[in-house]
């Protein structure tokens, strides 16, 4: 085994990863299919909150269509995100957990959920004060578009933004429209869906619901979804515009098969780890949300938007910490996690047009508010020994609370006929505070439970600016840097490296510096091609301190270096083809040596149970290539058809790098192999008085890779491998119905 701990590729392995160069090596004739989900050329894009064409934004900035007639399976976001460069979105296939999302490496430490990443859905906030987020309920049979930020004016969303993924629902306008559609494939995937949006007596609507269900491609991966989205807009008086939104999310119960050792990888994929079973590792998720929006014009090229909004989730999680690991420590938290959440909040800006000196200059202004009540209790996961699975005594029972309060001033000013600047600042407070109500007394044979509670303020002041050079009507080039915050969330603050009680408020935020250079080129009505190169500094960067008997513990481990370059390119040209090509480099690593837990007790602080991890080795989770191209073909009606490949060079699995010594023994800490996936799918779209029929079909993983579909990043069980799927398909059928 090398040192680095990545496997040599096979030569079969490196045929299927030579066939995404291949595809990608093709000569581009394009022109977009009418109803797939590329890229929209022209689009007005509003991740910098002013409304602008994304060929005029001095930032790396994509929209992707959500087509109403795509060939997509239509459930997660990796579905339709695989084209964009900069961002990793990897399937688990594990829907008890989140996919992992990290854009040019920021994201990428999360255990599960999604961190260092802002989540909207119009507009709304699925990312929590402290940074925590999850997608799970974006609904995306309704929506429009898919807007990703990336780069120094992510900063400008406050805390945890390395970047930020927000889904639009569509607007209702028009005839009514009814889709209706139904989806069934491999290991037991079916989606049933239906639709309505369109206009009437001056409101328009989109409402839909969706199911999702699945026996999972591995063992014990059953689960069961249901979505439904709500959005109506109206117009009461000259110059309002008010959008009433609603959406609710139901996971009853979704079965986690955990992850793999590097053996057992290679030896089955399909296979589930023994504890999850002997635990019957499992999640159930609830939640309802709803919002207002008012947009009123004032006049003088004033306006004023106001949003509200309000929900509430449930999750309990049975996990597969052991017996051993609970009943000896009265400070333990369980092995079952029962969490009931009230979060609301709302956003109010302002925002003007004006032309000093003669040329346009946009000054929006806004203040932010969101809170979080969370009551979080843990018990055990067993009722006797050897009875697993099942809640048992409580051992955990506190409030979580979260605010944020945030203050955000832009100025987007044309400067002259060739040069424009974009300016921001933002001046956030996010405030913890936790409640400890699970306290017992020492006695003569514990050391009791003590009161762990305690409270914690973060403040940062992240600027930004971009300077933008119109060097042709082709041509844009553009300079910006911007300065980020990251706090710790409230599950890395809850454990203290050490073993000691109480929170961890020894943890302070990460802060980054972000620079970028980036080229925006027209290829007339042909194409588009898009560079970025890019370089951030992080200090005090977020790091797993050891991941031991359930408990994942956090330390600042120093400074961290991501650097690289993005590359896409859409072509159009004749014949109904288009072709679509994203390639990023990314070189992301520790610039300071630190030390993480590789036995127990463990304490960084002393260096007891530690293992150093040297200067130069990479972060985790994050390829340092990955590349995604798809030639397509076909009009708005009749055939078409479509060839995706994609690649993802090795990543590694822990801080380490590598292997290392326990006192259990060897853990194996290989990189995941690099792969290289293809993908095809068709359709055929005919019209009939009043109908659309569309029959369509896909085949992912064509070559059936066996992958590695995502990774869970310092494992202490060395259990670090998520499989991906291997060759699937599925068909189905959806019917449109238009006034």
């Amino acid at each position: 085994m090398e040192e680095s701990g990545v496997r040599p590729i096979s030569r079969l392995e490196y045929g299927r990863c030579a066939a995404a160069a291949l595809l990608a090596a093709l000569p581009p004739c394009a022109r977009a299919q009418a109803g797939d989900q590329t890229r929209l050329q022209g689009v007005v894009v509003t991740a910098t909150r002013t409304a602008r064409p994304a060929f005029e934004v001095p930032a790396s900035i994509d929209a992707v269509r959500i087509a109403a007639d795509g060939n997509q399976l239509g459930v997660n976001l990796s579905d339709y995100l695989g084209g964009v460069p900069g961002l990793v979105m990897r399937d688990r296939q594990d829907y008890a957990q989140d996919q992992q999302l990290s854009v040019r490496g920021f994201g990428a430490r999360a255990q599960f959920g999604i961190v260092g990443v802002r989540l909207y859905l119009d507009g709304i906030p699925a990312t929590q004060p402290d940074g925590q987020g999850q997608a799970s309920h974006f609904n995306l049979d309704s929506a429009d578009r898919i807007e990703v930020l990336r780069g120094p004016f992510s900063a400008l969303y406050g805390n945890a933004s390395g970047g930020v993924v927000q889904v639009f629902t569509a607007d209702g306008q028009g005839p009514a429209v009814v889709q209706a559609d139904a989806l069934g494939g491999s290991y037991g995937e079916w989606r049933t869906g239906l639709n309505a949006r369109g206009a009437t007596g001056g409101v328009g609507y989109n409402l839909d619901y969706s199911h999702f269900q699945t026996d999972g491609y591995r063992a014990h991966s059953r689960a069961l979804r249901d979505s439904g989205n709500a959005k109506l807009d109206f117009r009461p008086f000259s110059g309002n515009r008010l959008s009433v939104v609603a959406n609710i999310f139901s996971s009853p119960e979704s079965l986690d098969p955990m992850g793999l050792s590097f053996d057992q990888f290679h030896a089955d994929p399909r296979q589930t780890a023994a504890s999850a079973l002997k635990f019957n590792t499992r999640k159930s998720l609830e939640q309802s949300q709803g919002g207002v929006i008012d947009e009123q014009a004032l006049g003088e090229g004033q306006s004023l938007r106001l949003m509200a909004y309000y929900g509430h989730r449930i999750v309990k999680q049975f996990q597969s910490i052991p017996e051993s690991a609970q009943s000896p420590s009265s400070t333990s938290p369980g092995g079952v996690i029962d969490l009931h959440n009230n979060y609301g909040g709302g956003d109010g800006r302002w925002t003007a047009h004006w032309q000093p000196f003669g040329r346009p200059l946009t000054v929006v202004a806004g203040l932010s508010y969101d809170a979080l009540d969370s009551h979080r209790r843990g018990y055990n996961n067993f009722t006797a020994p050897g009875v697993d699975g099942v809640q048992g005594d409580l051992r955990r029972d506190e409030n979580n609370d979260l605010h944020d309060f945030d203050q955000y001033l832009q100025l987007d000013w044309e400067l002259s006929e060739r040069w424009s600047t974009l300016l921001g600042v933002r001046h956030s407070e996010v405030h913890f505070n936790s409640v400890d109500h699970y306290i017992i007394p020492p006695s003569a044979n514990s050391k009791g439970n003590p009161n762990d509670s305690g409270q914690n303020t973060f403040y940062a002041t992240t600027p930004a600016a971009a300077l933008m050079y119109k060097a042709s009507e082709r041509l844009r080039l553009y300079a910006s840097y911007g300065e980020g915050f990251d706090t710790p969330t409230f599950d890395n603050l809850s454990y203290r490296p050490d073993g000691q009680p109480g929170l961890n408020f020894a943890l302070v935020p990460a802060r980054t510096g972000n620079g970028e250079l980036g080229a925006k080129w027209k290829q007339g009505a042909a194409g588009e091609f898009r560079l970025a190169l890019f370089r951030s500094i992080t200090r005090n960067e977020i790091g797993v301190a050891g991941s031991q008997g359930g408990r994942s513990t956090y330390q600042n481990v120093g400074r961290t270096r991501r650097q690289g370059v993005e590359a896409e390119y859409d072509a159009w040209l004749g014949g109904n083809w288009h072709w679509q090509l994203a390639y990023t480099y990314l070189d992301a690593i520790y610039r300071q040596s630190f030390k993480t837990c590789t036995a127990t007790p463990c304490n960084p602080a002393t260096g007891a149970g530690t293992s150093p991890v040297p200067a130069g080795n990479r972060l985790p989770a994050v390829p340092e290539s990955q590349a995604y191209s798809a030639l397509r073909w076909g009009a708005e009606r009749g055939w078409n058809a479509a060839l995706e490949a994609s690649y993802l060079s090795p990543v590694q699995v822990n801080d380490l790098n590598g292997s290392f010594q326990t006192p259990n023994g060897t853990i194996n800490g290989s990189a995941a192999p690099a792969y290289g996936l293809l993908g095809i799918n068709g359709a055929y779209i005919w019209d009939l008085p009043h109908w659309r029929v569309q029959a369509f079909a896909r085949v992912d993983n064509l070559l059936d890779t066996n992958d590695v579909g995502a990774v869970v990043i310092n494992d202490g069980n060395g259990l670090y491998y998520q499989p991906g799927a291997g060759r699937s398909a599925f068909a189905g059928i959806r019917l449109s119905w238009k006034q």
